[in-house]
């Protein structure tokens, strides 16, 4: 079966090995995620070279995306093994102190105090541990446990983002970022964002000079200011774990829902996390339900899913990817691509003031258009940034997009995108019949055959920088 939404494996100890690795990406890995929560700075760009090299060694295209911490509060560690949190106890919530236990947390995050009153409603970790404050004074905060459970290493402190004084990106995030933009990483999740203006502040240049920056959407904020902060990104990721915890659980269906339907209007690729196929933490198989959440996702619109835990502690990482691959081409071969052309033309946005927008629009449009009218056997699209290739992947076309371009980031970056193959030469950049030289480009790379009809789009010598105005019917010599 062919596959079109990308899968992206999240890396850590049960996966950070080069043969692990490997398999990982034989088994049908696009992009791979290094969480920079946890961990060195210096382990986590040794990690990166790890993936940059078997990559290099297998010859293929792989995208890594380096995910910030952002301002996650946390408690200090707990003295034993973890403490079991029981219904209607009282705990003690103590800012600056170095552990925790099952009456005292010690919180990482000196100006809790000013941010918490009586009645807000926090959670540990995951969700699954609830707490109700229930006084503040000048030295802790006290909470009696709402929802019971077992609570160990350095789990999250959820606190209201309205609430939450610190800022996003944080100094952190910074130099975590500016380290591994000089490493070269292709795209860079940021975490916790409320507003543009926190896309905005990450100040790295647009692809592709630097990273396409993931807006990842997990704050009450975020879903109010969805809109701006889809168009100030690269991509969006549906972080489905916090924003559950700050949502309401039972909004979370309609709110992915949503989420999905505003990218693909501005035509940005959306990821959409977190438990997946969470039960492949320790088990071989998937739930029936966790298969029908990733194909529900996929028929929802998502460009990507992502596996987490399953990929980075998890019993069989390659197990995890291999399973997510087969969910998704079979979601795939299973989409309505005759209703998503109805979808789409009730959703595509762009400002009035977006000349260049709008001509890319209308040219891949209309590429898409006359390649099914043609029965054609793929689409050629070549671009600097990738934002040609974003574009016409939103119309999810039933033949493959070939995305060509002359940079090895944009190269990589389009491994996040649905139904795309990347595809990286230099020639791309100024041959003089530049559409000719795809065509047998593609012919010699073997994605297409002598005799087939392929729809090809590109800026021209004129205009090629600004937006994709040309599109040609080609059959191939």
């Amino acid at each position: 079966m062919s596959r079109r939404t990308k899968i992206i494996a999240t890396i850590g100890p049960a996966s950070d090995d080069p043969a692990v690795i490997r398999r990982m990406i034989a088994a049908g890995a696009d992009v791979f995620r290094i969480g920079l929560a946890h961990g060195s700075l210096g382990d986590a760009i040794e990690r990166y070279r790890r993936i940059r090299a078997v990559a290099a060694d297998a010859g293929r295209e792989i995208g890594v995306l380096g995910d910030l911490p952002g301002p996650k509060v946390r408690l200090a560690s707990f003295v034993d093994d973890g403490a079991v949190l029981a219904v209607g106890g009282e705990v003690e919530l103590c800012p600056g102190a170095e552990s925790s236990t099952a009456t005292s947390l010690g919180v990482d995050y000196g100006d809790l105090l000013a941010d918490l009153h009586p009645g807000d409603n926090l959670a540990l970790g995951d969700g699954t541990v609830r707490l109700q404050v229930t006084s503040v004074d000048a030295s802790s905060a006290r909470a009696v446990v709402t929802y019971g459970g077992t609570v160990q290493g350095r789990p999250g402190l959820h606190v209201p983002s309205d609430r939450l004084g610190l800022a996003t990106p944080t100094a952190e995030d910074l130099y975590k970022l500016d380290a591994f933009v000089e490493e070269g990483v292709d795209m860079v999740a940021v975490s916790f964002v409320r507003s543009a203006h926190d896309i905005r502040r990450v100040g790295t240049e647009p692809s592709p000079r630097g990273p396409l920056i993931v807006a990842k959407i997990e704050t009450r904020a975020a879903v109010d200011n969805l809109e701006g902060i889809i168009e100030a990104s690269g991509a969006v990721m549906v972080a489905r774990g916090d924003l559950g915890i700050e949502m309401g659980i039972e909004d979370l269906p309609h709110i992915q829902k949503r989420i999905i339907r505003d990218c693909i209007a501005y035509g940005r690729p959306v990821i959409t996390a977190t438990q997946m196929l969470e039960s492949m933490i320790t088990a071989g198989t998937p739930t029936r339900a966790e298969v029908s959440d990733v194909a529900n996702a996929i028929f929802d619109g998502s460009s990507a899913v992502m596996l987490s835990a399953e990929s980075a502690i998890g019993v069989d990482p390659v197990n995890s990817v291999a399973t997510m691959a087969r969910i998704c081409a079979k979601a795939d071969t299973e989409f309505d691509f005759d209703g998503w052309a109805h979808r789409l033309r009730a959703l595509r946005k762009f400002h009035s003031n977006d000349s260049d927008g709008r001509l890319t629009d209308a040219i891949t449009g209309a590429a898409w258009r006359a390649a099914t009218e043609v029965g054609a056997s793929a689409i050629i699209a070549v671009s600097d940034t990738g934002f040609t290739v974003r574009s016409i992947a939103r119309f999810r076309p039933s033949m493959p997009i070939l995305g060509f371009t002359p940079n090895e980031r944009t190269a990589r970056q389009l491994c996040l995108s649905w139904g795309t193959t990347p595809l990286h030469d230099p020639v791309a950049a100024n041959h003089e019949d530049l559409m000719t030289s795809l065509v047998i480009a593609a012919r010699d790379h073997g994605d297409v055959r002598s005799g087939d009809i392929v729809a090809v789009i590109s800026g021209s010598q004129v205009n090629r920088a600004k937006a994709t105005d040309q599109m040609r019917l080609v059959r191939v010599p």
